[in-house]
């Protein structure tokens, strides 16, 4: 892939300036910024447009053409992009961005990609009101303004590059989403071998493994154990496959439910075609009688609650 001469390419068509706003610092665009902003959103030029005429976004905009999607942002929007500079790519490890702009490897960086753009328009003074954004990606990125404004594990270093559709806020590092999958984040946390056995024997791992996405209230081993001594290894009988698929499909919920999202709910209903209920205790945010003791862990696939009990369907 040659950066520059993509980038000649996809710039021909636009109005070559420079970057249209320097504010020094996130939130406090300078008055000089401001007006070059103004004159960029009259031009009507969009993200893609924008950011090739800048001049320091060439591994991103070879990365957008390689993941197709170009064109989706330059359409109408609006959106936020927190786009990495030439820089921040390559602080990532060696013979990375090489590997991603292969073709074998174009799901993976377009799920990077996307994580970096959220719907809507958030300005610098939406963005530093908030804790978390929802990206295109289906992932969350944490939003944090306790040492500057960052995104994940990176800096923003320029705000509020207005576009003809959404706002670019110019980061210094590439951030990334989760790559592993549901099951294979209960995996890596070595707390739920009971439930990885259970779902290997209902057959359901290959569903958990999908794209999903899946909200998943995903019991520890130590849940499992406090059920009456012997259930689980009955359950985990042949002859008793259909009852072990109904329990587990009842932990799980189709698409994205965070937290929020579950208290404002109350109630979801699960693959197995029961409900859970959600409530607000002394004892902190409950599905059924179960406490979520972590709840929002993200995966690439979905989000998982851990709690601490097997909750059963009626």
């Amino acid at each position: 892939m040659n950066l520059s001469a993509f980038t000649m390419t996809l710039a021909a068509g636009s109005v070559a300036t420079g970057l249209i706003a320097s504010p020094g610092h996130a939130g406090c665009p300078s008055s000089e910024g401001q007006t070059a902003m103004t004159a960029s959103y009259r031009q009507g030029k969009d993200i893609v447009d924008t950011a090739v005429s800048a001049g320091s976004f060439k591994t991103l905009a070879a990365a957008l053409q390689v993941a197709g999607l170009v064109d989706a942002l330059k359409s109408n929007g609006p959106f936020t992009v927190f786009a990495p500079t030439d820089e921040a790519f390559s602080r990532l490890p060696k013979g990375t961005v090489e590997m991603l702009l292969q073709p074998e490897n174009k799901a993976m960086l377009t799920a990077i990609l996307t994580y970096h753009v959220v719907p809507g328009e958030l300005l610098a003074g939406d963005v530093i009101t908030r804790t978390r954004a929802a990206s295109l990606n289906g992932q969350r990125i944490d939003i944090s303004v306790d040492n500057g404004v960052t995104v994940d594990n990176a800096n923003v270093i320029k705000t509020d590059i207005l576009c003809a559709n959404g706002v670019i806020h110019v980061i210094d590092r590439v951030i990334m989403p989760s790559s592993d999958s549901i099951l294979e984040t209960a995996v890596k946390a070595g707390s739920f071998e009971t439930l990885a056995a259970a779902l290997q024997t209902a057959g359901l791992v290959k569903t958990l493994s999908g794209d999903g996405p899946f909200t998943v209230f995903a019991p520890t081993d130590a849940a499992f154990a406090k059920l009456p001594a012997g259930t689980v290894q009955g359950l985990l009988k042949p002859e008793n496959r259909h009852q072990l698929i109904e329990i587990l499909k009842y932990h799980v919920v189709p698409g994205r439910i965070y937290a929020s999202d579950a208290l404002q709910a109350e109630s979801a209903e699960t693959v197995q075609g029961s409900r859970v209920r959600f409530s607000l205790t002394g004892n902190g945010l409950m599905v059924n009688g179960a406490s979520i003791v972590q709840p929002d862990i993200e995966t690439s696939n979905g989000v998982i609650h851990v709690i601490d009990e097997v909750i059963l369907p009626s």
